[in-house]
């Protein structure tokens, strides 16, 4: 089964803009267009709902039901249950958040350590990093230079004397984008008595995960890269959840998803994330994917993984013909997301900004990657030009992208 591209963009409004269709559209991990289903549910919420929810009166009342929609049916197609996820201002706020969850847990229990990688985004690395102060000791499981992986070898050595209770790595990065065995990984820690939280940021917007399935004790991700509002989404596993001190009001601490939410949430957004389901749900009904949340959540990520792998792969044919850059992480498409970074001989915001006059909207620096970047010897003044495609990303697109390096390069 392949995917409807013309039905899937048409669920985008920004494919109509006037501003945004100018350009082939590249920059998706640093956010992605939201579905008309998202947009309709933010404007029916400020229009409509737009008080204080759960009162006993008509509008808070069905502003607290979205509310409480948006949270059963994400838990539902990341199978989970609704008490499970948790939502914040961003995946970096939240983040920080469990970490000061974590700080407290591993008080006093002496000789606990932690394990983070370079390979990371900075929020999912810096807050970890930073407990080190607090007497918790820290090892680094390393990439390796060249590629960019993570050896699960190298991650099972710092496992070995039992000492460490917490491994954060991310399910991809967002330069080098090598898809990491987030099963595989949790299961050893697991076995080693250590918890586990991924980074799924750049992971989850090629396709939902079903985390239950994945073992992870916390999933984190962004609601505005996953064609949804500017939320970031946790996925806290009960048991986890439940041990981590409390970070909210004293009053909230014996419900899961309020328990870490140190400061109300916003509601229109929340409620809006219900939008992400309803994308999902219709483009699995377009397609013929049928079963509960869960499923179609499962077969329409087939659907968009397969896509992508297909869209990307002439991109990265193309910069491995060339000898005057390097292409960060795996040579395949079907190894990665189809998040393309590059080291060039040259500053990489100028080249970027190059391929904004010509249509093409990426960009260029580090984003937030400081550490995988210069784990891998490439020079933070000059950066990356990244290039990130998503599910609605076209042929036609990949192609202007093509020919547009062929003329800056």
């Amino acid at each position: 089964m392949a995917l409807d591209l013309d039905y899937v963009r048409a669920q985008f409004p920004a494919f109509d803009s006037p501003v945004l269709s100018t350009h082939a559209f590249f920059e998706n991990a640093g956010g992605s267009y939201p579905c008309r289903h998202v947009v309709e549910r933010l404007t029916r919420f400020y229009t409509h709902r737009k008080v204080q929810p759960y009162a006993p009166y008509p509008g808070s009342q069905a502003g607290g039901a979205e509310m409480d929609e948006a949270r059963s049916r994400l838990g539902a197609m990341l199978g989970v249950t609704r008490e499970e996820v948790s939502f914040g201002p961003s995946t970096s706020a939240n983040t920080y958040v469990l970490a000061q969850a974590v700080r407290g847990w591993l008080r006093g229990v002496e000789g606990a350590a932690i394990v983070v990688t370079n390979q990371d985004h900075e929020a999912n690395s810096g807050v970890w990093r930073r407990l080190e102060a607090e007497g918790i000791a820290l090892r680094e499981w390393q990439i390796d230079p060249q590629t960019g992986s993570l050896d699960p070898a190298d991650l099972q050595k710092l496992l070995a004397d039992g000492r460490v209770r917490l491994v954060a790595f991310p399910h991809c990065s967002n330069v080098i984008a090598e898809i990491n065995d987030v099963a595989a990984i949790s299961a050893m820690a697991r076995a080693a008595g250590a918890r586990t939280v991924v980074d799924g940021v750049s992971y989850a917007p090629h396709g939902f995960p079903d985390v239950g399935a994945l073992g992870c004790d916390a999933y984190l991700f962004s609601a505005y890269k996953t064609f949804g509002p500017h939320q970031g989404i946790m996925v806290l596993r009960h048991d986890f959840g439940m041990e981590l001190p409390g970070q909210a009001h004293f009053f909230n601490q014996g419900v899961l998803y309020k328990r870490h939410t140190p400061a109300g949430p916003d509601h229109a957004q929340v409620a809006a994330c219900a939008g992400m389901a309803d994308y999902i749900d219709d483009l699995a009904a377009a397609h013929g994917i049928g079963g509960d949340g869960a499923a179609r959540a499962r077969g329409t990520h087939d659907l968009m993984r397969a896509a992508e792998v297909a869209v990307i792969a002439p991109l990265l044919d193309y910069l491995a013909g060339r000898n005057d850059l390097r292409l960060i992480g795996p040579r395949r498409a079907e190894d990665r997301a189809p998040t393309v970074a590059v080291a060039l001989d040259r500053a990489a915001l100028p080249v970027a900004e190059a391929l904004g006059q010509m249509g093409i909207a990426c960009g260029g620096g580090d984003f937030y990657a400081v550490r995988p970047l210069a784990a891998m010897g490439v020079e933070g003044a000059k950066g990356v030009l990244r290039m990130s495609a998503a599910h609605y990303t076209s042929p036609d697109e990949v192609g202007r992208l093509i020919s547009a390096l062929d003329r800056v390069l």
